[in-house]
């Protein structure tokens, strides 16, 4: 079978719509959903077979719980100051991760999906798969990273674009992404790495090492896509067609046509999320702080996917939520 029918298939043999609730409260086109206590860490809730609820880490994070099964994605709950938001930006900033911060919410993981390497995707990765005992996956960097970082290889699962991972009760397709430019049409911390570096200590010693997305099938559930950065490789999602779509805001004007390919190659999604438009080197609470300029780049965003895709609904997430689809 042709992998565009293959795809296809899949697709029309899962559920046909998306109903999106946070909590059982209805969100909003547009808005926020009903806060999560601020202060409070996701409670372990009893779960039926094959529920699913989504949870937004700020970022591009999420934690997903399929049933008694917990998928990560960039997992990066730290929020460590860098000075990114607030200037200088101080690319010798100091990893420190936030064990106190992680412990509460990371009780389990059965994978850890990372889109790419940079520190507020992948800096808390090590230490969540030692807790866990989680798969991590990822580009070669990933892996390389991962084994610097003291992980048995056993533990580490190198993938570059194109492989469908059966888990039983959901599969996950790995798709060959981009990432985003900054307004000098550069990419922060470039590079990728063939052999393990030393143990990194700053946010500079982890480099972008290539970009990918991930698409999520639940069986008798959404099928639901991660990207991790604000560009795309539109002729990679031929026949993808999620359910849902977890979209990372544009910070710059370098990328042509982002939301337009972005949207037509996932065959315009039922629902769109905005993702990794919240200001993460601050604490995870409701409402997300989100600086002034990103805020802008937040409206003028929902505008474009109202416009592009007007059938799609566009959810704008709130920290810690559970959101299912």
């Amino acid at each position: 079978m042709p992998n565009l029918d293959r795809r296809r298939f899949l697709r029309d043999a899962a559920a046909t719509t998306a109903l999106v609730s946070a909590g059982g409260l209805a969100a909003g086109a547009a808005s926020p959903a009903q806060a999560a206590p601020p202060t409070a860490a996701p409670a372990p809730t009893a779960r039926r077979k094959g529920a699913v609820s989504f949870r937004w880490w700020g970022t591009a994070g999420w934690r997903v719980d399929i049933g008694d099964r917990t998928v990560l994605v960039d997992p990066f709950l730290s929020r460590i100051d860098t000075g990114l938001f607030t200037g200088p930006f101080n690319t010798q900033t100091r990893l420190t991760v936030r064990t106190d911060v992680i412990d509460p919410r990371v009780d389990r993981a059965l994978t850890v999906l990372v889109t790419h390497t940079h520190w507020d995707h992948f800096m808390d990765v090590p230490y969540i798969a030692e807790r866990t005992g989680a798969r991590v996956f990822g580009t070669l960097t990933a892996y390389h990273l991962g084994l610097a970082y003291g992980l048995p290889s056993t533990q580490l699962s190198a993938v570059k674009g194109g492989e469908v991972l059966d888990f039983g009760d959901h599969t996950v397709e790995v798709v060959g992404s981009l990432h985003s430019r900054n307004p000098s049409y550069s990419v922060a911390f470039p590079g990728v790495l063939v052999t393990p570096p030393p143990q990194p200590a700053t946010i500079a010693d982890l480099p972008e090492g290539d970009t990918l997305g991930y698409l999520l099938r639940v069986d008798g559930g959404p099928s639901v896509y991660f990207t991790g950065a604000s560009d795309v490789a539109e002729r990679n999602l031929t026949g993808l067609a999620p359910d849902v779509a977890m979209v990372a805001m544009q910070s710059a004007t370098t990328t042509g046509d982002y939301l337009p390919r972005l949207l037509a190659g996932l065959d315009y999604p039922k629902v769109v999320v905005p993702v990794h438009y919240d200001n993460f080197e601050t604490a995870l609470q409701n409402p997300p702080t989100v600086a002034p300029t990103d805020r802008t780049r937040l409206n003028e965003m929902i505008a474009a996917i109202r416009r592009i895709s007007p059938r799609s609904r566009v959810l704008v997430p709130e920290y810690e939520t559970a959101y299912h689809f």
